[in-house]
């Protein structure tokens, strides 16, 4: 059983310990998402926070995920720091960020990847590959010497958990699972066999 009965605060400690041991992107996570008719999706993202509303994480509105997230508000997420041997798993419901959090996260980003954003057609075919730098130079030349502002189709979203997994790694596949589920009091949990 853990001593920590707030898995927001257990994540936040896992992760601290993640990134402590210079983890090579402890920040990676698949996400995983689904379209209106329940087909599934996942692909490895990069968290960019996360609080005791839920973990945040950004994309093109018009890319499959953007639209998928959108279309069904449900996902997961999916830690897994090998080096901890240590997984989470986060399944909850989606919400779009603020206005102001999507602004602050595109601003701090590097100012090739601002371009890049507005440059790439998330997820649509690209006939020619040369069309992909054509767009960045259009772009780069577009806002030279100006700040480049968060792109009307990107955005963030929030994944609000209603339950959250923590797995540990043992000898024999003894694994411990400990998961919690969001009641209408806080966080109720339990220990689950391996």
């Amino acid at each position: 059983m853990t001593d920590i009965t707030d898995p927001i605060e257990l994540f936040g400690k896992w992760y601290d310990e993640a990134t402590k041991l210079d983890a090579h992107e402890p920040t990676s996570v698949v996400l995983a998402t689904a379209t209106k008719d329940a087909v599934p999706s996942a692909r490895v993202m990069l968290l960019k926070g996360f609080d005791e509303r839920g973990f945040r994480v950004f994309t093109n509105l018009t890319g499959r995920k953007g639209r998928e997230l959108l279309e069904n508000p449900k996902a997961a997420l999916c830690f897994y720091w090998d080096k901890m041997d240590r997984q989470v798993r986060v399944e909850g419901d989606v919400e779009r960020v603020e206005g102001h959090e999507a602004d602050e996260y595109f601003a701090s980003r590097s100012r090739e990847s601002r371009i890049g954003a507005w440059a790439s057609k998330q997820s649509n075919v690209m006939e020619n590959p040369d069309d992909l730098m054509s767009r960045v130079n259009e772009i780069t030349e577009q806002f030279a010497g100006e700040q480049i502002p968060r792109p009307p189709f990107w955005d963030g979203f929030r994944i609000k958990p209603n339950v959250i997994e923590f797995w540990e790694k043992r000898d024999f596949r003894l694994h411990k699972r400990t998961v919690f589920r969001k009641s209408q009091t806080g966080w109720d949990f339990e220990i689950l066999y391996p």
